[in-house]
C-alpha cells in the first residue's frame, strides 16, 4: 500500500494586463482599452472515500496549475485559470515539507482546502488613464502563483485497531466479524496491507475495524513492517490485542502479549495508553491451561475475552464489549496525537503572495508601485472622500513610497500609479 508521497505544487501565474487602444474619432490614440489579465489557477486538496492509497502520487511528483490568460483589447478580460484539484484518501494528513508541521488533517469525505493560491491577474492600461496621460502605454504584469512542497501521509481511519504478532488470527477474525475478505494462510506476514472491515451491530450502529499487519520485535525501530503500519493504529480509538493462547508454535502467550505492548510503547506512548481489550484467540486449542495463567496475571488491568475466530465461540461477547466502549468515544473523530497548525496556511503560505516587499518600476514614464500592502491599503480607502485620501497619502509616506520615487528621479507633474490608481505627483 502506498501511504506516503512528497509532491511539489505550483499555482498558476496571473495573466498580464493588456496595452490596447480604441480606434474611435475624437479619442487621443483611440483611448486606452486594454483589459485585465485573468487570475492564475489555485490548487486544492480534497479527501474522498473512493481512494484507499496515495498510489497516484508515487510517480508524478510535480503539479502545476494553469496560468491566467492575458488581457485583450476592447477591455476584454483574460480567462481565469481552471483550478486544480488533487484527490487523496480520507485519513490523509498534509505536512509542509521543510518544517514538518501538519497543515491539514482530512478526516471527512468531501473535505477540501486551498493549498496554493493562484497569482492575481495584472491590470490593463485602461486603469492608468489620467487627466494628463490620456493614452498610457503601461499595463500591470500578472503575479506569480504560490509554490510549495508538501508531504502526504495516509493514516487509516478506524474505530478499532487489531494488533498482535503475525499469524495470531487477525485476518480470520476480521473476516468473521465483517464482510472483509482478507488473504488468509498459515504463515507469517500474510497481510502486507491493512484490511478494513465494517462491523454492523444493528441498523443504527456499526464500527470500523482495521486489521494491522503482524508486528515483530523491533517494529518500533522499523524492523519488519514496523513503522509502515504502527502509524495506522495511532488513529484508532481503541485497540483489540489478539493473542494466540494455544501456544502451538512453542511460544509463550504472556511473552508475546508483553512484546507487542512494549513495541507500542516504544513507538508512541499515547498509542500504548489507548484503551485495550484483550482477545485470547484459538482458545479451542488451549490444552496447556494458558488462558488461566493469562487471566491470573492481567485480569485486574484488562478486559479479557476467550474466543475462537475459527469456530466463532466468544465472538459475540467481544463485539458487544467493543460496541459498549466505543459508545463513550462518539464525540472523538479519529484525532491525531500531533497538533494541526490551523494558522499555518494564513501565516506562512500567504507570505509568498502577501509579502511586505513593495515593487517599484518606471513604465512609459509612469512611476509604478505595487505589492500586497498596497492592495490591502486600497481596499480600505475611498478616494472620493477627503479624509480617506489623507489617510491614503499618510500611509504611502510611512511606507516610504514617495521617498523611493524621489530616489528614482520623479519630478513634479510626473504620473504615479499606485496599484490601479493613477495621479500626478506634487510635493
Amino acid at each position: 500500500m502506498i501511504d506516503y508521497a512528497k509532491i511539489e505544487l505550483q499555482a498558476g501565474k496571473g495573466g498580464d494586463g493588456a496595452v490596447a487602444f480604441r480606434r474611435e474619432k475624437y479619442e487621443p490614440t483611440g483611448g486606452p482599452a486594454g483589459g485585465d489579465g485573468g487570475d492564475g489557477a489555485s490548487i486544492y486538496i480534497k479527501a474522498t472515500n473512493s481512494l484507499s492509497t496515495l498510489e497516484e502520487y508515487r510517480y508524478k511528483t510535480k503539479y502545476k496549475a494553469t496560468n491566467g490568460e492575458d488581457g485583450m483589447g476592447k477591455k476584454r478580460f483574460g480567462k481565469k485559470g481552471e483550478d486544480l484539484y488533487l484527490y487523496v484518501p480520507v485519513g490523509t494528513i498534509v505536512r509542509e515539507s521543510t518544517s514538518g508541521k501538519i497543515i491539514k488533517d482530512l478526516k471527512k469525505n468531501g473535505e477540501e482546502f486551498l493549498i496554493a493560491k493562484g497569482g492575481k491577474g495584472g491590470k490593463g492600461n485602461v486603469h492608468y488613464k489620467s487627466s494628463t496621460r490620456q493614452a498610457p502605454r503601461f499595463a500591470q504584469k500578472g503575479k506569480e502563483g504560490q509554490k510549495i512542497i508538501i508531504s502526504l501521509e495516509l493514516k487509516i481511519l478506524a474505530d478499532v485497531g487489531l494488533v498482535g504478532l503475525p499469524n495470531v488470527g487477525k485476518s480470520t477474525l476480521i473476516s468473521v466479524i465483517s464482510k472483509a475478505k482478507p488473504k488468509i494462510a498459515n504463515y507469517h506476514f500474510t497481510t502486507l496491507d491493512p484490511n478494513l472491515g465494517v462491523v454492523k451491530i444493528d441498523k443504527e450502529r456499526s464500527f470500523i475495524v482495521a486489521d494491522i499487519p503482524g508486528l515483530i520485535e523491533g517494529a518500533n525501530e522499523g524492523l519488519g513492517l514496523g513503522h509502515d503500519f504502527l502509524k495506522h493504529v495511532q488513529r484508532c480509538k481503541i485497540l483489540v490485542h489478539l493473542v494466540d493462547i494455544s501456544g502451538f508454535e512453542g511460544r509463550d502467550p504472556i511473552e508475546d502479549f508483553e512484546l507487542i505492548n512494549n513495541e507500542l510503547k516504544l513507538f508512541d506512548e499515547n498509542l500504548y495508553n489507548k484503551y485495550q481489550i484483550v482477545a485470547l484467540n484459538k482458545s479451542d486449542l488451549d490444552f496447556n491451561g494458558n488462558y488461566k495463567k493469562f487471566e491470573e496475571k492481567y485480569s485486574d488491568k484488562y478486559k479479557i475475552f476467550k474466543i475462537s475466530a475459527a469456530t466463532t465461540n466468544g465472538i459475540k461477547d467481544l463485539i458487544d464489549e467493543v460496541s459498549r466502549v466505543l459508545y463513550n468515544f462518539e464525540d472523538e473523530q479519529y484525532d491525531l496525537d500531533e497538533k494541526v497548525d490551523e494558522a499555518y496556511l494564513e501565516e506562512f503560505y500567504d507570505k509568498s503572495i502577501a509579502s511586505d516587499e513593495l515593487n517599484f518600476e518606471i513604465e512609459d514614464g509612469i512611476y509604478v508601485c505595487n505589492g500586497y500592502r498596497i492592495d490591502k491599503l486600497l481596499e480600505k480607502v475611498n478616494l472620493d472622500d477627503y479624509d480617506s485620501r489623507m489617510y491614503f497619502e499618510k500611509n504611502l509616506r510611512e511606507m516610504g513610497v514617495f521617498e523611493k520615487f524621489v530616489e528614482m528621479g520623479i519630478q513634479e507633474g510626473d504620473s504615479v500609479a499606485i496599484g490601479d490608481i493613477v495621479f500626478d505627483y506634487y510635493e
